[in-house]
């Protein structure tokens, strides 16, 4: 069965936007970005002219609007995970969209970008890969500095503030946060390129990928009076801190409790926790995620981590019609790294096997599209997987978690560096 499918064609050469198209990107950017009162603070771009690189991190949808606000009226060619083409990949590649299936090392998509500089282009990146799950950097890939060398180009990056506040990955209502602020800043000329080794490169990069949404919010005091703000929480916070169960979270209205211990904690307008028994552990979201990734090493460390065997649903998706029903199986995630089997509608077998060393990090869904739940998305250069796991007794956080501890641990173990912030 899956021999049979149609794949997406990586290797057409990216389009260039149109003329007629540029201000309507604008165009449809504008009344979001203006709604949220979005400010631009530019240093070193004022006068900055395509070709050249642009970084930006990833917290919502809003992050594209941002952009292509700031670079108007440049033209971009737009770096965008498979599923984004899901019926309308001729739209997107004529406005410059370039598919990619994420975590893969993909050199058909270093051509493309070469061919964006080329054409005299914006070349933009979100090297993070996937929407940030608590509106703090995620890892950034190592080869980045190498991309920035090769490209010999101008590089800037964009970063944004209060997209994940206003609509976070585990609950994507939109809380009215304004105003948003992003800054849009010249890292590297094509000299300082070639003055710097990839390891400064990326160590630089790193530092001007710094952020924390939390944090900014309660800097500048912007409250979130939405009743459910704290909903959807718990696919982020999934341990308890005060009794230790995992996968025992839940989240109400403003409200994040364990049905395991029944203890209470809640959200403010300013997103900060309070347990309602006095006592509390973390009241900054990121510190409790990060705490959770502190116990996940430590099982990686023991040589003890594992998911236990899953049962699992499969969709594949091989190119941008809509996804398609691979079949059951089952899915295994431990020191390993992900294994994944199962039988399709005609009782052939399939199988994708993610080795540690294959994937520094992954991409995870919750709910994915508000009814098909969370899921696993596993890739190759052909392929996208999106594995829903059934039962309660997992947390697709902390598989994503672990595959970046299991990645860190194979390079430590292997003798390579491991730099806070890349893999």
């Amino acid at each position: 069965m899956a021999q049979n499918f149609t794949r997406f064609d990586m290797k057409i050469p990216p389009v260039r936007t149109k003329w007629y198209l540029r201000p309507l990107t604008f165009l449809l950017s504008w009344p979001d970005t203006a709604k949220h009162g979005s400010i631009i603070r530019r240093d070193g771009t004022e006068g900055l002219k395509p070709p050249y690189l642009m970084l930006c991190n990833h917290n919502a949808f809003m992050d594209f609007k941002v952009a292509t606000r700031a670079i108007f009226p440049a033209r971009a060619n737009y770096v965008v995970a498979i599923d984004g083409f899901i019926g309308r990949e001729k739209l997107l590649r004529n406005v410059g969209c370039i598919c990619k299936r994420k975590f893969t090392n993909d050199v058909t998509l270093v051509r493309q970008l070469k061919r964006v500089i080329e054409n005299g282009d914006v070349a933009m990146v979100y090297p993070e890969a996937r929407y940030s799950l608590c509106g703090t950097t995620a890892v950034l890939p190592e080869s980045l500095g190498k991309l920035c060398k090769m490209l010999g180009v101008p590089v800037a990056v964009l970063i944004c503030h209060g997209h994940h506040v206003n609509s976070p990955f585990w609950n994507l209502h939109d809380r009215g946060v304004k105003p948003i602020e992003a800054e849009f800043r010249l890292l590297f000329t094509p000299e300082e390129l070639k003055g710097l080794d990839t390891d400064e490169i990326n160590s630089r990069l790193v530092e001007a990928f710094q952020y924390d949404d939390f944090a900014w919010q309660k800097e500048k005091g912007i409250r979130t009076p939405y009743e459910g703000r704290a909903e959807g929480l718990h696919k982020v916070l999934y341990q308890c801190p005060y009794c230790g169960a995992e996968f025992k979270m839940d989240s109400k209205g403003a409200k994040l409790f364990c049905k395991a211990c029944g203890k209470i904690w809640t959200m403010s307008e300013l997103s900060e926790l309070s347990a309602d028994d006095g006592n509390t552990e973390f009241s900054h979201i990121p510190d409790w995620y990060e705490w959770e990734r502190a116990n996940v090493r430590k099982e990686v460390e023991a040589g003890t981590y594992s998911s236990g065997e899953l049962q699992v649903t499969v969709d594949t998706l091989p190119n941008a019609e809509k996804f398609i029903r691979l079949g059951e199986g089952t899915m295994v995630h431990d020191m390993n790294g992900f294994t994944v089997r199962g039988t399709d509608a005609d009782g052939d077998p399939f199988e994708m096997i993610k080795p540690v060393p294959s994937l520094y990090s992954c991409h995870i869904e919750y709910e994915y599209l508000g009814k098909f739940g969370d899921c696993v998305d596993l890739n190759t250069l052909e392929d996208t997987w999106y594995i829903y796991p059934k039962g309660s007794d997992f947390a697709v956080t902390k598989m994503a978690l672990a595959t970046e501890e299991l990645y860190s641990a194979h390079r430590k173990a292997a003798g390579k560096p491991c730099r806070p912030g890349l893999a």
